[in-house]
């Protein structure tokens, strides 16, 4: 009878993950729209209906694009976090892919004066310092001060089933923290843009002309498990659900991973104080050039089992700092840390010696407070 439950269970599983039909999938909504205008994409190697890339199915659709707009790690999604992305031609269409990513991270009035809408398709983790939300910000404003019109093609949140974190400050606004949101925002990239629309965040309080495509069948409670990986470094759902948590450590010299085939998943430092897990992280062509710690053996934990924290902690980051005698020597790039966190009191909380307890306790106030704001701007049911 157990067994006859169990599979019962999985294949209602199976059947709510086969409904669950992203933005880009919901073409009755969004072909319409787009009939006769110049439309320019802003989209990378997740923009994909069913298994087609979103360029090649409005192509085939005769829908007019004229240019390709690409965020940090390239249409073809291969480049290194932080890597250069430089303009260039898709060597299938032909057609201009602009990079907003580098210097140019807010699209000029001349490259987008050709167009009559620009429509946004990049798959997000929920994570404030993703930077696929930067770049849809500044497509956003860009399209506010032109006059152009958005639509968002929506896609289920990974990491959509909480929020957590500190809330970003005043002074701490940078290209991996834009909006006043807590790490874990608990949102889509629809969502988003509509708080984006509706907080006035866009330079002079401006607000474009916004159309979200919603996601069907989705909730907050869902888990979504991602058909293609992200970016580079997040290949899997295990180091999706840990990035919130590990990526602290890219402020220090502990490696995450990087320069494996497990990143965001295991965390290491060459000393044997740090654990009985090993790894060597080397260059890899398509993950990372030059990860931190190349060639060096790095001893550590293996992230990779049930047991570990699936939501954000900062339980992993306190670890590590305590080992280390020398603080110096461990947070390499305090600014960057505090960028990260959009605050610099998360930092002095751990320096005053404040348990990880203590320091959760301290952001609930201002996470009630989103939690309240946030719900203004939610199409899909919540998670509470």
């Amino acid at each position: 009878m157990r067994i006859v439950l169990l599979l019962v269970f999985l294949m209602s599983l199976q059947v709510t993950a086969q409904e669950i039909r992203p933005g880009a999938e919901r073409t009755e909504q969004y072909l319409p729209l787009l009939k006769g205008k110049n439309v320019g994409l802003v989209i990378n190697h997740t923009s994909v209906v069913k298994e087609q890339h979103l360029l090649d199915f409005l192509l085939e659709n005769d829908v007019q694009v004229k240019k390709i707009f690409s965020p940090e790690h390239g249409f073809r999604g291969n480049a290194d976090a932080g890597e250069q992305v430089s303009d260039q031609r898709d060597s299938k269409t032909g057609l201009p892919i602009v990079s907003l990513y580098g210097d140019n991270k807010k699209p000029k009035p001349e490259q987008i004066e050709d167009l009559d809408v620009l429509i946004f398709d990049i798959q997000d983790v929920g994570v404030r310092f993703y930077t696929y939300i930067s770049t849809m910000h500044y497509i956003m404003e860009a399209c506010a001060e032109n006059n152009k019109p958005v639509v968002v093609f929506d896609r289920p949140n990974p990491n959509g089933d909480y929020i957590a974190g500190p809330v970003l400050k005043e002074g701490f606004h940078s290209f991996v923290g834009m909006h006043a949101i807590p790490i874990v925002h608990g949102l889509t990239v629809g969502e988003l843009a509509r708080m984006i629309n509706g907080e006035g965040w866009l330079a002079e309080g401006k607000q474009c002309d916004l159309t979200v495509i919603p996601v069907a069948n989705y909730t907050h409670k869902m888990g979504y498990s991602l058909p293609v990986k992200p970016s580079p470094n997040l290949p899997n759902d295990r180091s999706i659900r840990l990035y919130p948590s590990l990526c602290f450590f890219e402020a220090t010299s502990a490696s995450i991973g990087r320069g494996t085939y497990f990143p965001f998943q295991v965390i290491g430092y060459p000393d044997k104080r740090f654990g009985d897990f090993e790894f060597t992280p080397e260059s890899i062509e398509g993950m990372s050039k030059n990860p931190k710690q190349l060639g060096e053996v790095c001893y550590g934990v293996d992230l990779r089992t049930p047991s570990c924290h699936e939501r954000f902690s900062l339980s992993y980051f306190l670890d590590f700092y305590n080992k280390f005698e020398d603080k110096a020597e461990f947070l390499t790039r305090e600014r960057w840390f505090n960028l990260l966190s959009g605050t610099d009191k998360v930092l002095e909380a751990i320096r005053a010696g404040q348990t990880l307890e203590m320091i959760e306790a301290s952001w609930k106030p201002e996470l009630e407070a989103y939690q309240s704001m946030r719900k203004n701007y939610l199409l899909y049911p919540d998670f509470d």
